[in-house]
């Protein structure tokens, strides 16, 4: 249904700009009407429904989703191989907000996953990866379900399914945001369709559903899912935490109390999920306009119910299918569930991000620098026992948090701060 439909890429203002002057700048763009036409095979609408879903096609198609400057004045399609583009994003053509249009998958990867489907059934290199992954097994049990449950995304190789509950994947189910009834636990609304996109994206890459399961808008650190279309999806621009590592003491200060604040609350929750990292990197984590940091990137991130035993039935060692290696080479290292220490994302983001941010940044007090590098140390030790990390991260937040100034940099507690004790 999407065949004819036709994206106009525009050049806009540069990220560095208000949005003000953005917007001003591509209103002036859009008078010029420059128009770039091009078929479904860019977004991975001709892959669909081995995708990630279409709730956001007809933005892009209305043109209110717009491509950076940086496309060139000939408005060529910007290189394939890429997994992210710089974008601006409006709901009713006068405001326009920064945006990353994302793949889940490099194109080299999502090629190679889409050769597995077809080699899996004996197929030629290329084949209908649909029609393949149709008449899978596990698809087809996904057929006859009305609930999802631990047998349908067992073998799966994201953290977030490591060890699921019941109440977990229920709500996967409600928060679906790629079907028009979303809301019950139950998947009777879903149309074979869904399910095969749903079971596409969470043997694929499980960013989007996070974002869908914890939003922002509830608290959580998390960015707003605005969409997908064929294999894109579109979320908030932010500015990667690595581009602070040389930034101001002061600046770091507060990029390393929300680090250590946001590790905090995925562990005490009302919702009674241990949320995890596996692993962290300096561009899953990036800030707004006004300084909130954000988790950006959220396909490393494990979750245990902690209204459940970590050792429960779920965790099983199953045959592996061709879901089980579409991301991966089929083997992984995550770790059993009843071995995930409180302590490990905290010992991560010391040992992997704080070292960078906070490693000489004190200088000027020796003092202060003993002590900061004496907490980062203590909590960067994986060998010691996980009380001592915990207390060692907890001494580093608030010694940070006395170093926070409160001035106009840091829009998102100014001028509250000044009021408010702690904030």
């Amino acid at each position: 249904m999407w065949s004819c439909a036709i994206l106009s890429l525009m050049s806009v203002a540069p990220l560095a700009l208000s949005l003000n002057t953005r917007a001003k700048a591509i209103a002036n763009v859009t008078r010029l009407k420059p128009v770039y036409n091009f078929g479904r095979n860019f977004l991975g609408l001709d892959k669909c429904n081995a995708c990630i879903g279409t709730s956001l096609c007809r933005k892009f198609f209305k043109e209110e989703i717009r491509f950076e400057n940086w496309l060139s004045a000939g408005l060529r399609l910007p290189p394939s191989h890429r997994k992210t583009y710089i974008a601006n994003y409006t709901g009713d053509t006068e405001s326009w907000k920064p945006v990353v249009i994302s793949r889940l998958q490099s194109k080299y990867q999502n090629e190679l996953s889409d050769r597995k489907i077809c080699t899996s059934a004996s197929k030629k290199v290329a084949c209908s990866i649909e029609n393949v992954l149709r008449g899978t097994e596990r698809f087809q049990k996904w057929l006859k379900a009305d609930r999802l449950t631990a047998e349908l995304v067992q073998s799966l190789p994201s953290p977030l399914l490591r060890c699921p509950s019941q109440r977990l994947l229920d709500r996967i189910v409600r928060r679906y945001a790629e079907v028009r009834d979303s809301g019950s636990v139950l998947m009777r609304h879903f149309t074979d369709r869904d399910k095969l996109r749903l079971l596409y994206t969470l043997s694929v890459n499980t960013h989007p559903i996070v974002l869908q399961l914890f939003p922002g808008i509830e608290g959580w650190p998390f960015m707003r899912y605005f969409g997908s279309c064929g294999r894109v999806i579109v979320t908030p621009w932010t500015k990667p935490i690595r581009e602070f590592y040389n930034a101001s003491p002061e600046v770091t200060a507060d990029i390393a109390y929300q680090l250590l604040h946001i590790t905090h609350s995925l562990r005490n929750n009302d919702l009674n999920y241990f949320l995890y990292y596996t692993s962290v990197h300096g561009n899953m984590f990036g800030t707004f306009e006004d300084g909130r940091l954000y988790i950006t990137d959220t396909s490393t991130i494990g979750i245990i119910d902690k209204q459940e035993d970590k050792e429960f039935v779920h965790e099983v060692h199953c045959e592996k299918d061709v879901f089980s290696c579409l991301a991966s080479d089929c083997k992984t290292d995550l770790s059993p569930c009843g071995k995930i220490s409180e302590a490990q994302s905290f010992i991560k983001v010391c040992r992997d991000l704080l070292s960078h941010l906070l490693t000489g940044k004190f200088s000027s007090s020796p003092s202060l620098q003993k002590q900061t590098d004496r907490f980062l140390s203590l909590c960067s030790d994986e060998m010691l026992p996980a009380k001592v990390t915990l207390e060692a991260a907890g001494w580093l937040m608030e010694l940070l948090k006395s170093l926070r100034p409160c001035d106009p940099r840091f829009e998102y507690r100014y001028p509250e701060c000044k009021y408010i004790k702690g904030y």
